[in-house]
């Protein structure tokens, strides 16, 4: 395992940064932690950067020592300065560094599948329920509208649990997703509670479907979908948090 580095440190420093939007944007970078979420990035095949840890934690864990071998930087960094990398009540000990990743509108489109498309959805556990569905689904992606919660949200992180490092995600404002969509044949379709029951008539398979938040619902996306569909409900129940909503209507759509 490396020398420890101490609290001044210039990687630890960087590190710390990547809490914030701002310094995950200006590094293209996001951090991840515990030893789950190791596991998950290193099957999925996302490049790791870097890894901090414990002591006790790299004893505990034989995959930072598999790979350390292969090329892999690991860090050591006492409990102190694991806690200021954490954003959790207990930290693990591991943290993580790896690059963000984004997919360009027209590949996104041009696999198979529906794509979601998230309109200024703000909820990190929302949005990374709403990954793990995609995956779960067989969704071609995730499109996060602009303005949205940033993907690389550490809550957005952990909420997705491994699905962050698979599903194709992408950022686009309206008009783009629009102009993608005319392009490639694609069909715009918004969830919502005015629409027509989304049993009566699907979704078309190449389908970008809209969701936007429980309250404040598609705003400008509205008038660029073809059409609107629903989830029927029993009342007195009106609505459904995005993540549920977003969830069955994916299932519906076609998955397993």
């Amino acid at each position: 395992m490396a020398k420890r580095l101490g609290a001044h440190a210039a990687r630890l420093l960087e590190a710390r940064k990547l809490h914030a939007a701002k310094g995950r944007r200006e590094q293209g970078r996001f951090l991840f932690e515990g030893p789950t979420l190791l596991a998950e990035a290193f099957e999925s095949g996302t490049e790791i950067e870097g890894i901090f840890s414990t002591r006790a934690a790299y004893e505990a864990t034989p995959l930072l020592a598999d790979l350390e071998k292969n090329g892999v930087p690991v860090w050591e960094v006492d409990e102190k300065n694991a806690e200021r990398l954490s954003d959790v009540t207990t930290p693990t000990g591991i943290v993580g560094v790896a690059r963000r990743r984004f997919m360009g509108l027209s590949p996104l489109f041009a696999r198979p599948g529906i794509v979601l498309a998230l309109a200024g959805l703000n909820d990190p556990g929302n949005v990374g329920t709403l990954l793990r569905s995609a995956e779960a689904f067989g969704a071609a992606g995730v499109i996060f509208g602009r303005p949205s919660v940033d993907p690389y949200h550490p809550k957005v992180v952990r909420a997705a649990m491994g699905s962050l490092f698979r599903v194709p995600l992408a950022l686009a404002e309206p008009g783009e997703v629009q102009a993608a969509a005319v392009s490639t044949g694609r069909t715009i379709v918004g969830l919502c509670d005015r629409g027509e029951p989304i049993r009566e008539r699907g979704l078309p398979r190449l389908a970008v479907l809209v969701v936007g938040g429980e309250r404040t619902g598609l705003g400008l996306w509205e008038p660029l979908c073809a059409r609107l569909v629903a989830i029927p409900m029993r009342a007195p129940v009106e609505s459904l948090n995005a993540g549920v909503a977003a969830s069955i209507a994916l299932f519906e759509a076609g998955g397993p």
